[in-house]
Formats: C-alpha cells, structure tokens, sequence
C-alpha cells in the first residue's frame, strides 16, 4: 500500500531540512513572534512523518495478513482488527489534515455558563464541563481550572479552564455556541422532562507571537478573595483577580494561584485570547452576512442537542452528525463531532455524516 501520495515525505524532508536552516540561526531566539511560529511548522512536519512511517507500518501488516491468508492461514480475526485499527487511524489523520488555520495549533480556553433556569441548567454546565475534561483526559492534555464559581444547590455559575495539547483549539473549536440538554429532570419530585441550556466559547491561548494591543485605560482591574475549586484552599487575601476590557465588556478572572500576581498574569493571557477571538468573529460575521448562508453557526446559537428522554441521542444541528450513545458523548467521546465540524468547515456545508450506533 503507497503512502506517498498522501505525504510526499521526500518534499517534507525537504522543508524540514531547509526549515532546520533557518532555526540554526542564533539570532532568531531572540525573536519570539518569528522563532515560535517557526518551531510549530517544525513539530509539524515531524508529526506528518511519523504520520506516514506509521501508516507504511500498519498498512504493511494488513498486507501481511492477506499474504498469509492466500497462503491457507485462518487470520480473519486478525485481519479485521487491524483494518478496523487502520481505519481508525486514516481517519485520525484526515482530521489533522483539516487543521490548518493559524490558531488551531494553539491551547484552548474554555468556558461554560448555564442559561436560564437556576439549578438545572448549572447542573447542565456542570455536566458539559465534565464531558470536556473527559475528552481532554482521553486525548492526553493537560487541564487547568482557571477560574470554577460553585452553583447555589448544584452545578455551576460558570467555569473557565486552560486545556493544552496540540491542535487542542483547532479540535475544539466548534464547540462555541449553545448546547441543549433534554432529561427527567434529577431535582423534580414530580419526575417531569427538562430543557436545560447552557453557553461554550472556546478562544485560542494566544501566545508571544500574535500581537494584541490592551491599552491600560481600556482595562478595569478588581481584586476579590478566592475560594472553590478553582482556589488551592478558600485564601485569607485578595488574590484572585479579575479584569473588565471596557470598550467590549469581556470579563475575564482567575483565582487559581496563591499570588495576585500570578492570577493577573493568566487573566491577561485569557483576555488577550478573547480579545483575539472575538475580533475574528466580528470578521466572520461579515464575511456570513456577505454569503448569505444557510447555516445559522453564530455564537449564541443553538448547536447541538444532547436527548436523554424520551429517547436517547446526540445530535449537531450544524453539521447534522448524530450519535445514539449519548452517555459515551457525555463521557468524552466528541471525535464524530470534532470530525463533522471540520468537514463542513472545509467543505463549507454540513457533512451529513452519520455516526449513531443506535437511533431511534
């Protein structure tokens, strides 16, 4: 099986070497906006081929087992395994091929808020954050809370958390928006059905080498004492830190750390990447009007239900992706709707794909 059509490592050795060059310069560490945007094309290329090692390796073992099955061999169970695994795998690339934006490579910054609907849309956001540490647990990411506001009864207020890994906010990015919950509400006697909401946004951590002007008299800076699960232990200071950009109202804060500090450090970082996000929606909601689309994929809108009563499934309403094992959804398993995203992205339409197991 050929793998160079896909990857034409010749040429990636090619960059990489020629790439190689230009970081043996001493002079360019100096410079972090032209060195760090560099070193990810570099982890790059090194990715795709370990990539395309990989892919020769597995495909050569299916090769091997077909030799051995026109020989007389029983292998059908091996052989299915490993086509099921390779499979797995193409796919897992293709979905890395659709990450080429400037800041899919980068960390994510998660948010959640509950809607409308006190403890049950808090239990709901409580739940969606959940479903989101699973996912980055699952993927191999480290997760940091940020900034986590208990809810009055259960749940949440709201919760900001850091999760970093690579091409973390390439994958993520399509979870922006409202998320739909519909369930036997747990904290009803009378046992009814519930719609609860809740909000993502997920911005890009945007590091040294994406410039962001904040000037100081657009920012308000409060200080409050922290406590939660966002906090070491419940502090006897005012550490942690919260800042108000003006002119947009975007709200960041973070009471992780012990040093007001370190709190205000991370809470800049997170405005900068907000700030960054949100004029590149103000960009693409031109760019929307201007196209006249079909697809109502605006933050605020409604993106994707999660049903647990009367029957049992996930559906994106963008990408028209569903999956019939809610639970395992809620447990982690976004790859159908990562995957979705990114074609219709690509593609510039929905997907169609159907990924359920099992649905009514």
């Amino acid at each position: 099986m050929a793998c160079g059509s896909i990857f034409d490592p010749a040429k990636l050795h090619r960059d990489l070497a020629a790439l190689e060059v230009k970081l043996s310069d001493p002079n360019l560490w100096s410079n972090p906006a032209q060195s760090q945007p560099l070193m990810r094309e570099r982890k790059r290329l090194e990715a795709m081929l370990a990539d395309d090692a990989e892919l020769a390796r597995r495909s050569g073992d299916v090769d091997a087992y077909f030799e051995l099955a026109r020989e007389g061999e029983n292998v059908e169970a091996d052989l299915e395994r490993d086509i099921t695994s390779l499979s797995g795998f193409v796919e897992a690339m293709e979905t890395r091929t659709m990450l080429s934006s400037e800041t899919d490579p980068l960390n994510a910054i998660l948010t959640v808020h509950p809607g409308a609907g006190g403890t049950e849309s808090q239990d709901w956001a409580d739940m969606l954050l959940r479903m989101y540490l699973r996912w980055a647990e699952r993927q191999g990411f480290k997760t940091e809370i940020n900034d986590y506001q208990d809810g009055e009864e259960a749940g949440i207020k709201s919760a900001t958390i850091t999760i970093t890994g690579e091409f973390a906010f390439g994958q993520l990015s399509g979870e922006t928006g409202i998320h739909r919950l519909v369930r036997i509400s747990p904290f009803d006697q009378a046992k009814r059905r519930h719609t609860s909401f809740a909000s993502v946004f997920v911005s890009p951590e945007i590091d040294d080498s994406i410039e962001i002007d904040i000037k100081p008299d657009d920012i308000r800076i409060d200080t409050y004492r922290s406590g939660g699960k966002g906090g070491q232990h419940v502090n006897t200071t005012d550490s942690a830190v919260r800042i108000t950009h003006i002119p947009t109202n975007i709200v960041t804060q973070c009471q992780n750390e012990r040093s007001q500090h370190k709190n205000k450090e991370k809470a800049m970082k997170m405005l900068r990447s907000r700030l960054y996000e949100f004029e590149l929606e103000k960009k693409r909601e031109i760019s929307r009007k201007l196209e006249d689309s079909k697809l109502d994929i605006k933050f605020g809108s409604q993106i994707r239900s999660y049903v647990l009563q009367p029957y049992r499934i996930a559906k994106d309403h963008r990408t028209k992706v569903e999956f019939g094992d809610v639970d395992r959804v809620l447990d982690g398993y976004l790859e159908p709707f990562i995957r979705g995203y990114l074609l219709m992205r690509r593609d510039g339409g929905p997907s169609g794909v159907d990924a359920s197991d099992d649905l009514e």
